[in-house]
This record gives structure tokens, sequence and C-alpha cells, in this order.
């Protein structure tokens, strides 16, 4: 089933979030109380509207830059070629073009710089694979559009080698195969337009080593995966406006992420310490945010809204019970053991209106390192440096019977506002969940997480709490397992005992 595209006339990120950060969400505990003032979620809110509205690059060429001339195909990687490391490259508005054999790129030198005239292009014509690769440090890529390269599946077309330190700003990457973007460390992309690329906006992922110090500010990510990838390779996890692996300290702010086929942000293998903050999510087909086998993040004032109506109401109608959510952590947790700025998962002062379900923390109790059922094969948990070690007998017994699983542990969600108004989102069932739970332990046979102890320990025993929300609508809560759907005063006592000084107005939110 699916549903139209929305692109509503909003006014920017900024804006939202102060409106978010003046206005508190406390209260007072008991279900049916008068919820105090809480951020409106009606008023007009600022995005970053950066794809309909790009900032124009230099009209003339800066004093000592090098001009690149559209009229001459492959001038731009020939210069580049034949010019010293830290030159300054100008494109003439047009078209440019690369040699038209398929491997044909521009490899820059070390601190290069690339600015863009006003209507300056660099087109891959659906022939070249790669704008900009190689391994030079600090590239700098501004006001310029590069479209239509046809990178192949988990590959990118800017900075396709996931080189260190390069920064894309008023950028617009759009219209390409694979992913818009790559990253390496120190990388920051700003202000930028990433659309309608086929499979992410940017894929965050760096062969050797870890990508330290990424920063995501005040870019407009819409309408990837435009391939639908996940389903060419069902369960593959290969999609999202953008996809992180293994980033150590990412700060992912401002940023307008809608309309995305599939998940808006995905954070999915030893990702640690993130901020994300300040965005607006909406309307993306998936969920807002996927938090998956990862560590320490703040998640805090940002606008989630219309998300996951696709994704979840396909499940629903297949049947699945799982309460599929707009904000998914999913064997992810606070660490103290591993260095950030947070030692938890805070989700704080967050606006989250009309989504197919609210929050859910999972941990699926079968999946930990050498298991079969781990889907990041090969991957082990930060703690855990020799995988080989969690084997059978020695991952029954402590520090390894901890050690060898991520965990969803010391996760704090205070102080946000959930609404929903089923008439809105079109739903009669399964869209109104907030969860807590795992699955009972069965596999592989040599598992030590058999039975409900993954369960009993995430819902009772991992420090996960829920405290100081304002609730606007008909939720539901689900404890421990699927089975347990419970309302706001059973989610409030003895055992889950969630949801201290919390308030529930069940009527449908507006």
């Amino acid at each position: 089933m699916g549903i139209k595209r929305r692109h509503w006339a909003l006014a920017a990120a900024p804006l939202a979030l102060a409106l978010l950060t003046a206005t508190g969400c406390e209260s007072t505990s008991g279900a049916g109380a008068e919820p105090k003032a809480a951020p409106s979620t009606t008023a007009a809110r600022s995005v970053a509207r950066v794809c309909a509205e790009p900032a124009a690059g230099p009209a003339k060429a800066p004093a000592g830059a090098v001009t690149v001339d559209p009229k001459v195909v492959g001038d731009l990687a020939a210069k580049t070629k034949n010019s010293p490391p830290n030159t300054t490259f100008w494109l003439r508005p047009g078209k440019h073009r690369l040699e038209p054999d398929r491997y044909a790129q521009v490899i820059p030198k070390k601190g290069d710089r690339y600015l863009g005239a006003p209507g300056a292009v660099l087109d891959g014509r659906k022939k070249n694979q790669y704008a900009f690769g190689g391994s030079a440090r600090d590239v700098t890529i501004r006001y310029l559009t590069v479209q239509r390269f046809v990178a192949p599946p988990d590959e990118g077309v800017v900075n396709h080698d996931s080189a260190d330190g390069w920064l894309i700003e008023h950028a617009t990457i759009q219209d390409n195969s694979g992913a818009g973007l790559m990253a390496g460390a120190r990388q920051q992309v700003r202000a930028s337009c990433l659309r309608d690329n086929g499979q992410y906006g940017m894929n965050a992922y760096k062969g050797t080593g870890r990508i330290t110090g990424l920063v995501v500010e005040g870019n407009e990510i819409v309408g990837n995966n435009t391939g639908d990838w996940e389903r060419r390779r069902e369960g593959c996890g290969c999609t999202g406006g953008i996809k992180f692996w293994a980033v150590d300290g990412a700060d992912v702010s401002g940023n307008w992420v809608h309309d995305n086929r599939g998940t808006g942000l995905w954070a999915d293998t030893d990702n640690n310490d993130f901020r994300i903050e300040n965005n607006v999510l909406e309307a993306n087909d998936g969920a807002a945010l996927i938090y998956e086998t990862s560590y320490n993040a703040v998640i805090r004032n940002n606008l989630i809204r219309r998300n996951n109506w696709v994704e979840g109401r396909r499940e629903a109608d297949r049947g699945d019970t799982f309460p599929y959510a707009t904000i998914y952590l999913s064997e992810s947790g606070g660490e103290p053991r591993i260095r950030a700025r947070t030692d938890k998962i805070e989700i704080s002062r967050n606006v989250l209106e009309n989504n197919w379900s609210g929050i859910t923390l999972w941990e699926n109790a079968d999946r930990f390192c050498n298991s079969p059922a781990n889907t990041s094969s090969g991957d082990c948990t930060l703690l855990v440096r020799d995988t080989h070690r969690c084997a059978k007998p020695a991952i029954a017994t402590s520090p390894l019977y901890s050690d060898c699983r991520w965990k969803t542990q010391r996760v704090d969600i205070h102080d946000n506002r959930f609404v929903l108004d089923k008439s809105v989102v079109d739903c009669t069932v399964k869209c109104d969940r907030m969860a807590l739970l795992a699955n009972y332990g069965t596999y592989p046979d040599w598992s030590p997480y058999q039975g409900k102890r993954v369960a009993d320990a995430i819902t009772y025993k991992q420090h996960n709490r829920w405290h100081d929300n304002v609730y606007v609508g008909p939720w539901r809560f689900v404890g421990h397992d699927p089975s347990r759907v419970l309302d706001f005063g059973q989610w409030q006592s003895t055992p889950e005992k969630q949801d201290a000084g919390s308030t529930l107005d069940p009527r449908d939110g507006g």
C-alpha cells in the first residue's frame, strides 16, 4: 500500500527547535491529568529548504583560481591532474562532462577546492560511475550540482573512496545511482541538497578504520532510495536518507529529512557518540530514525511527524504484531566503558506527531557475536576485540556473557510530546504503540541467552526508563514481549513502572 508524496510549505528547523526549547513538557503523573504546556505542533516550522532555494556560487572566478570550461569534455579532471595541491578551481556556468569511460573521474589533490558558478553542473550522463574519488584529504566542494552518475550498489559518487576531512557545502547531489555521497573522518556536509539518489543520500562508510568527527548540518535530504533496495534485497538494511556505519562521533543537526523511500536516518553497527538534534524528520516511508547495535547518543529537540506510514502499515496488513516504530532502538544503549560525550542514550524534548507508533526499544535475544542470527555478520561489540572469544563455553561466563552482545540499556526517554490522531494516520490498530521488549531466546543451540533472560533484562534490569512525557491520543504500550499489550495505568504500575510524572489525554490528538 502506498501513499502520495507530501511536500508541505513549511517555514526552518532553528525556529522549530526554538519553539521546542521554549516550552516545556513538565507534567504530573496519572492518566487523564491535564497536560501542562507543551510544544505546539501546528505552528509554522522552519526547515532547511536548500533544494528549492540553493545558495548561488561566485559569479566570477576568485583571484588565483583555475577556470574550468564546460565546453571542453574532461576539462575538470585534466586541470585537476595538472595542477598542484591546494588549487582552487572555478567551474563556469553550464554542464561539465567527464570523458565517456565509466571509470573517468576527478581525482583531487590535498586541499583542492572546487567552486561552482551559478548554474554549474557536473553531469555523469548515466555513463560515469564516480564524480570525485581518491584519497586526498581536506578537499572542498561548494556551490556545485553533481548529478546522473551511476555508482554501483553501496558505492558513492562524491568522495567515493571515503577520504578524510572533506567539506561539502551548498552543493546539490541528485539523481545518482548508489549513494550520492560517501564519508570519511572529519567530513562536514553543510547546507546541501541530497536528493533522489538511488540508494542513499549519503553512505557514511569507510572500508578501513572508523569515521570520526562527522558533521551533517543544515541539509535537505529528500526522496532517496529511488531504487527501493529493501525490496530488491529483502532484509538487506542497505537504504536510508543517510546510513551510518562504525561512526565514532557525529553531530547531525538542523537537517530536513523527508519523503525518503525507507528510513530517514539509520545508524547501524558499532556507531557511538551521536548528537541528533534540531532536525525535522517527516514523511519518510519507514522509521524516522533507527539506532541499531550502537552506543551512546543524544536525540533531542527534533520535530518528527508523519513517518513510517508505508512500512508500518505494510507490516500490520501482513498480520505482523511487532511494534514497528518511528524511533527504533535495536540492541543499542548507553555504555560508560566506551568514551563519548554521554554514557547513555537520551531521547528528550522531541515532538512526535501522527507517526506510525512512537518509540520501540528492542533486543533480539538471538543476536550476539558469532551467532548465525547476527545480521551484522563478522562484527562484534566494541567491548570484545577478539570475536572468536564469544563461543562456547566461555561466552556463558563473565565478562563475555555481558560483553558479547549489544544491549539495549541506559535509555532515558523524557520530556517528549507524543501526539496521535488515528484519523490522520488512517489506521485503527497497531499504529499506537510504545514498546520495551525482546523475544525469547531460542537460537543457536549453544546460546547462553535462551528463554526469557533477555526479555527480563531489557524490561526490568537494564535501566531503560520513560518519564515526564506528554501523551495525546489513544496510546497503548507493549512490555516484555509482543503478547503483553498494556494500557497507560498498567504501563505505569508494577512490574513495568514506566512513565512516572507523565500524562495521557486519550482523546485523539489534533
